[in-house]
C-alpha cells in the first residue's frame, strides 16, 4: 500500500511517501518539506492569517501533485498545535479541502502524541530499552512513553515558533529573555507526575533535534542515513544551546543549509530541549528522523487492515 502523509505543523509542513507491507514495514518513498509558518502570531491573535491559508493551499497543492505523480494509493493529512488553537480552524480547513480536494484531521495533543511515537518507533531497531519520545514543534511539545502497559502522553503549549514570538524579542535574544523561556518551560515540564524517568532511552523527532543532529556533524545538507539513529549527548545539546542563543538567526543561518526555514527559532527549540535533559538527568537523546507522518501513515495502514 502507497500512502501519501502530511503533516501540517506550526511551522513547517512536512510530505511522506511511503509504502508499507503487510508486516507493517515502512519504505520511504519520497519526503519534502516546506516553511510557510501558518503559526505566525496564532498565539497572540488566535487566528491564522490570510497570508497562511494562500500559503498552505500552495503548498498542499504541490504534494498533491507528487502523491500523483508517484502514485500513492491514499492521501491522509493532518494538522496539529496552531490549527487546533485557531478561532478560525474549521474556516481554513474547509478552505483546504476546497482548494485541494485534501481531508484535514485536526488531532488533539494526546493523539499527535501517540501517532508520533509510533512513527519514531517504527524506525528503530528491536532491542531491551523503553523508548520515550519527545516531539518538538513550532507550537507544542509532546512527549510520549509506556509505563508498564498503559501509554502515556503529555502535550505542553510550548513550541519553538510560539515561545519565540512571545518571549524572544531581540535577535539574538538577550540574557532576560532567555531566563524568562527558561523558567515557563520549567514550569510546564514541572507537571510530569513520574518522578524518575531514567529507565527510559530518550528519542527525539522533528525539526530541533534532526537540525542537531546536522550541526553536530558539521553536514551542510540534510543526510537521512546520517541522522537517523545518531546520538546527541547532553554535553552537545549543552554546547549547541550555549552557542545558538549568543547567535542572530542569519548566522544560525549560515551554519548550514539545514537551518532554513527554523534559524530564527532553533534556540528556542534547543531551548526547550536543553531544560528537558537537564532537569530529567538524560545523559544522550537518539535522533529519529521519523515522527508524526510515519504514524499518520500506520494509520491507514491499520485501516485497511481492519476493513
Amino acid at each position: 500500500m502507497r500512502i501519501a502523509s502530511v503533516d501540517i505543523g506550526t511551522n513547517a509542513i512536512l510530505l511522506l511517501i511511503a509504502d508499507i507491507d503487510n508486516t507493517g514495514n515502512i519504505q520511504t518513498i519520497e519526503h519534502q518539506q516546506r516553511f510557510p509558518r501558518l503559526g505566525k502570531e496564532v498565539n497572540d491573535k488566535y487566528l491564522i492569517s490570510t497570508t497562511a491559508f494562500k500559503g498552505v493551499t500552495k503548498v498542499l497543492n504541490e504534494y498533491k501533485t507528487l502523491a500523483e505523480k508517484f502514485k500513492a494509493d491514499i492521501i491522509t493529512a493532518c494538522a496539529t498545535s496552531a490549527v487546533r488553537d485557531s478561532l478560525n480552524k474549521y474556516e481554513f480547513i474547509t478552505h483546504l479541502k476546497k482548494t485541494t480536494g485534501i481531508n484535514i484531521d485536526i488531532i488533539s495533543g494526546e493523539d499527535e502524541a501517540l501517532l508520533t511515537f509510533k512513527g519514531a518507533v517504527s524506525g528503530l531497531q528491536k532491542g531491551n530499552y523503553q523508548p520515550m519520545v519527545v516531539d518538538i514543534g513550532g507550537g507544542s511539545t509532546e512527549l510520549s512513553f509506556y509505563e508498564d502497559d498503559a501509554f502515556i502522553s503529555y502535550s505542553f503549549q510550548i513550541g519553538a515558533v510560539r515561545l519565540t514570538e512571545h518571549f524572544l524579542n531581540h535577535n539574538p535574544p538577550t540574557n532576560e529573555e532567555i531566563e524568562t523561556v527558561r523558567k515557563a518551560i520549567d514550569n510546564k515540564f514541572r507537571k510530569i507526575k513520574q518522578n524518575n524517568l531514567s529507565s527510559y532511552s530518550l528519542v527525539g523527532v522533528a525539526g530541533t533535534t534532526t537540525t542537531l543532529a546536522c550541526l553536530d556533524q558539521n553536514l551542510m545538507e540534510f543526510d537521512v542515513k546520517r541522522v537517523s539513529g545518531y546520538k546527541l549527548t547532553y554535553e552537545s545539546v549543552d554546547g549547541w544551546f550555549n552557542k545558538l542563543i549568543r547567535l542572530s538567526s542569519s548566522q544560525i543561518r549560515s551554519l548550514s543549509n539545514t537551518t532554513e526555514g527554523r534559524a530564527d527559532i532553533l534556540p528556542a527549540g534547543v531551548l526547550i530541549l536543553w531544560n528537558f535533559m537537564k532537569q530529567f538527568n538524560f545523559k544522550e537523546i537518539l535522533v529519529s528522523e521519523r515522527g508524526l507522518r510515519y504514524g499518520l501513515a500506520l494509520r491507514e495502514w491499520e485501516k485497511k487492515l481492519k476493513a
